[in-house]
């Protein structure tokens, strides 16, 4: 592990929690990749003069975050970092390509259905109308990280199985002449249903995040209702806020 870790032991901020940060730092720049090793504490408190339990305080803060996990006869290893998405009109394949996270996508349900009348008012479509449902799940490294359900008026453009696999859904609309302007978003959480439980491979009533958002193009048109569901384990939205003068 050649990181450059050091700690300043005339700070008040405690010893194992900035062994942890930069730690973390390193899982979430690259340094440390996942699937490398961690050495033993043992080894790690003798380099940078720590006591065992300090150290084995900073693993353990990691592994609460899933950063890290503790595998019986391997040792610790470094888990993929969480994708910490700004609050900005961009899509999730997007966030997970700039964070180096390689993400791929099964299409479970591609079809077009009556709108339901909460789909059928953010697409102010009529109650019953045609629209596209597609749903898919988003992984990073193989393991599923978001169940993601988007509703779309029909017609808006071609939505084929093999493209919607291969790139971000938003990629596609843009590539259809379709100029994504803004978005009304709202999120939550709440326990996962057994259909997401099971999607997620989290177990029934694990706490998800989940985000609801409605696309509008640049002439006000509502293009895209999504319904999203994401592990928090892997996933967090970051926000900036400013002060109103």
């Amino acid at each position: 592990m050649a990181l450059d870790l050091r700690v300043d032991r005339s700070s008040p901020v405690p010893l194992y929690f900035q062994l942890s940060r930069q730690l973390e730092s390193a899982i979430e720049h690259g340094g440390l990749t996942p699937g490398s090793l961690l050495g033993n504490e043992i080894e790690l408190a003798a380099r940078l003069g720590l006591s065992r339990p300090t150290v084995r305080q900073a693993i353990q803060a990691l592994v609460d975050k899933g950063l890290l996990v503790r595998r019986r006869g391997v040792g610790t290893q470094v888990v993929h970092s969480q994708v910490k998405r700004p609050l900005e009109l961009s899509s999730l394949y997007d966030d997970l390509e700039a964070a180096g996270q390689r993400p791929a996508t099964r299409v479970l349900v591609n079809a077009v259905v009556p709108a339901p009348a909460e789909v059928a008012a953010a697409l102010g479509v009529p109650e019953g109308g045609d629209v596209h449902r597609v749903e898919r799940l988003r992984l990073a490294h193989g393991e599923p990280m978001a169940y993601l359900i988007n509703h779309l008026p029909t017609g808006l453009l071609d939505l084929d199985t093999g493209q919607l696999e291969a790139t971000g859904l938003y990629r596609l609309m843009r590539s259809a002449g379709i100029t994504l302007h803004s978005a009304r978003q709202a999120i939550g959480a709440r326990g996962a249903t057994a259909t997401e439980a099971e999607r997620l491979t989290e177990p029934v009533g694990a706490p998800l995040l989940t985000m609801r958002r409605t696309t509008y193009d640049d002439t006000g048109r509502a293009v895209e209702l999504g319904d999203h569901t994401y592990r928090p384990s892997r996933y967090s939205f970051e926000f900036q806020l400013l002060v109103r003068s």
